[in-house]
């Protein structure tokens, strides 16, 4: 289980060059989905083969009690109470600041590890820059230089090591279809799975007030295992409520990390939100497979239905591979479709795909549409196979290989879904060019 890191500290310390430098943020290889704009204060990061979530929470003002910047402060308190360990970031060439007290107190009430990054200590007497922050009254200390990546190893490196079952989770349990429900409040999930689980699963209550993670839940469904993660909270048997419920974007991804398929559940009734584009970016960026659940669907008229299904489609257009379900989690209505399409989208990214089918789909692609010409060379695709699964991922081989456009991209991505029946999963292509030393003498 990947754990959650908050990254906290007032505003312009170098959270974000922190941030960056963990999680690699300008030099990931990140698919391009189109329209789709991300929240990218969520990124996951790594360290040998420890995976971790990485949050930045912005700029901590605890002075600050209206307003935008008063919103980020709440929203900080929120990531900081529901994280797995804390880097507090502070500027060792200004010294312990107001801010800097007001933060570290609210960090030693936090029953959670705290890590103070002292930041901007290139060219300052680290043992003097450090000796300034001991009287926020939290010990472990890491000088380091966010810009020149000074000392970040270490910090990282003794964050992760209080974590003593920190696993990939991308395969794990790959015996079972493992998927996360997740939405807004109010959407319909707690009552979806109750739905998918039956009535008379009773599910333990903890104690007012601990803090629980999601839970997770396995069930049989025609001779398939699944895992459900659930998200929506704790219900006693018979009583299914959300009103109580309160959106968590930490709570969301961290499922999502844990997961090989994703459930977004929205209301027929209401808008697309940025909260739900935040997680999805989030779940594409991380190769999930993602099932789009509209709930509500009873009672709306057919000129409704049509009006909603063309909304959806066209402000989800970045998942035109998803399979979408109009459902009634209430009245059990299209609950059984819904599990096939998130068994559908499980077997696509596992499926093996075989090599010289590959290279044949991609000969008969080729052949129909030709990639345009470079200047005076034209781009040959000469064959393909698979490079990796969850999600798949087909390099091609050939000459000139780069001057190939993203709209023939997604030109090959279709065919290859076409022939494969690829649904729900993300498919990435990656093109590696072959050296052909006369190929600019022609």
């Amino acid at each position: 289980m990947k754990p959650i890191i908050a990254l906290v500290g007032r505003p312009n310390v170098g959270k974000s060059t922190l941030f960056n430098r963990l999680t690699r943020s300008k030099d990931a290889l990140v698919a391009d989905y189109a329209g789709l704009t991300r929240d990218r204060h969520y990124g996951d990061g790594r360290i040998g083969h420890k995976p971790y979530i990485l949050v930045d929470t912005g700029g901590f003002e605890p002075l600050i009690d209206s307003g935008v910047m008063y919103q980020m402060a709440r929203q900080s308190e929120q990531a900081i109470y529901e994280a797995d360990a804390v880097i507090f970031m502070v500027d060792g060439r200004n010294g312990v600041t107001p801010q800097d007290r007001l933060i570290a107190n609210k960090l030693r009430m936090v029953d959670k590890p705290v890590y103070v990054a002292i930041n901007k200590v290139e060219g300052v007497d680290k043992i003097i820059a450090v000796s300034d922050f001991y009287e926020l009254g939290l010990d472990k200390m890491y000088p380091i230089s966010a810009s020149h990546g000074d000392g970040i190893h270490k910090l990282i490196d003794d964050v992760l090591r209080s974590f003593k079952n920190i696993t990939e989770d991308e395969d794990a349990n790959a015996d079972k279809i493992t998927f996360a429900v997740i939405g807004r409040p109010n959407v319909g999930k707690s009552t979806l799975v109750n739905t998918i689980l039956g009535e008379e699963r009773v599910i333990a209550f903890d104690e007012a007030g601990t803090t629980r993670d999601s839970i997770f839940i396995d069930f049989e469904r025609n001779g398939d295992k699944f895992t459900i993660i659930d998200t929506a909270g704790i219900r006693r048997k018979g009583k299914v409520t959300e009103k109580l419920e309160k959106f968590s974007v930490l709570k969301a991804i961290k499922a999502i990390s844990e997961a090989h398929v994703v459930v977004m559940v929205l209301d027929a009734h209401l808008d697309i939100a940025e909260q739900d584009a935040t997680i999805v970016g989030y779940a594409l960026d991380a190769g999930k497979s993602v099932v789009v659940a509209i709930n509500k669907w009873d009672h709306l008229k057919e000129d409704e239905r049509q009006r909603i299904k063309e909304d959806v489609k066209t402000k989800l257009h970045f998942l035109d591979f998803a399979k979408y379900n109009y459902i009634s989690a209430l009245y059990k209505k299209g609950v059984n479709e819904l599990i096939d399409s998130i068994r559908a989208a499980y077997h696509s990214a596992f499926l093996k795909l075989s090599t010289p089918k590959l290279s044949r789909v991609l000969s008969e692609a080729v052949n129909r549409q030709p990639p345009a010409y470079k200047g005076n060379f034209r781009p040959k695709l000469r064959y393909a196979h698979q490079g990796g699964s969850n999600p798949p991922l087909i390099i091609i081989h050939g000459n000139s290989l780069h001057t190939i456009q993203k709209a023939y991209t997604k030109y090959l991505e279709r065919s290859f879904r076409k022939v494969f029946d690829l649904s729900g999963t993300p498919l990435r292509i990656e093109y590696k060019n072959s050296d052909n030393p006369f190929e600019n003498k022609k």
